[in-house]
């Protein structure tokens, strides 16, 4: 699922459902992944700063504070740039707008395929493309697209058949 080189990524599992937490976190250790588990909102937040994780897996429906709450107070906490899936039982389209709003950057529904999970936090925790390189792609693409119209130009017009 990730690279084999370099350090292991550090994943936080937020749930309090005991059952999913096991789940979660027995596929991503399988996966390759450091796993670190918290069973609340608030235990979330107080180990975030020690576990320094690379992304974090977060359910919504918690006691206390739930994952509505985590998002915004990471986002007031300056660790917004967190990558967070949010993993949750929570359907409705409100739901999932309000947590991308906080800052999830993915949202999955429960119940979920292994594939789905792991495909999901892989994703989270790829680089961001470089800059440069998608600007030199579209120079490229805009100067293949000159090209191409400059060679149309010197062509005949095709007659279309009826």
């Amino acid at each position: 699922m990730h690279s084999l080189t370099g350090p292991r990524k550090r994943v936080m599992t937020v749930d309090d459902d005991r059952a999913i937490l096991e789940l979660v976190s027995t596929r991503l250790t399988l996966a390759g992944y450091d796993v670190f588990s918290a069973r609340d909102g608030h235990e979330a937040v107080s180990r975030i700063s020690g576990v320094r994780p690379d992304a974090m897996v977060l359910d919504l429906n918690m006691p206390g504070l739930d994952g509505f709450g985590v998002l915004q107070r990471l986002g007031k906490a300056g660790t917004a740039r967190l990558p967070i899936l949010v993993l949750t039982a929570r359907h409705d389209a409100a739901d999932v707008q309000r947590a991308i709003g906080l800052g999830a950057r993915d949202y999955l529904a429960k119940p979920f395929k292994d594939s789905q999970l792991l495909m999901r936090v892989a994703r989270l925790l790829r680089p961001p493309a470089d800059r440069r390189s998608v600007d030199e792609v579209i120079t490229g693409l805009d100067n293949l697209i000159t090209i191409a119209a400059r060679e149309d130009d010197s062509r005949p017009p095709i007659e279309l058949l009826a």
